[in-house]
């Protein structure tokens, strides 16, 4: 009898959705896949597969600017820093999270980054937060919806904020 039972909760628990849980851990290592691969694109310079982690109405929030809505306006932005021969970018999430559906998720970690401040024109170092939303694209890729950075270095005044940062 007990044989039984431990074989209907055994099934039970199949019907409700261990594979999901399976589905969401799989979908979340393949995010840090995407986001390693994002670093090693930010490394290389190459503003084009930079940018082609975006949705087309994606947008980009970074601290002391203000925000970059669609993929021709993260160009621009992106273009500009990975032209900065001092730029160097690194992020690592620390929680990712992925939707019982499968098809939205969003990664919350740190970054670090160093680039030349267009003001000053003087190399900077800055590190914070980020959390950027993804949707699941009909290929099977994720794209980031939205993607917020926020600094926690102190402002060092108007050439900080003229700077930004971003990841």
């Amino acid at each position: 009898m007990n044989t039984r039972w431990m074989y209907c909760g055994l099934a039970a628990l199949a019907l409700t959705g261990c594979g999901t849980s399976d589905r969401q851990q799989a979908e979340a290592h393949a995010l840090k896949e995407n986001e390693a691969r994002w670093n090693r694109e930010f490394a290389a310079k190459d503003v084009d597969k930079v940018v082609d982690h975006y949705v087309e109405n994606a947008v980009l929030m970074s601290p002391g600017m203000p925000s970059s809505s669609g993929k021709s306006a993260i160009r621009k932005v992106l273009g500009e820093m990975v032209a900065d021969p001092a730029l160097s970018l690194q992020f690592q999430a620390a929680r990712v999270e992925v939707s019982k559906g499968g098809d939205m998720a969003y990664t919350q970690g740190a970054y670090q980054m160093t680039m030349t401040d267009p003001v000053s024109k003087q190399v900077i170092h800055d590190h914070g937060s980020y959390v950027t939303t993804y949707a699941k694209q009909a290929d099977g890729s994720w794209k980031a919806v939205a993607d917020i950075a926020t600094s926690e270095a102190a402002p060092s005044g108007p050439a900080m904020s003229a700077a930004g940062s971003t990841k």
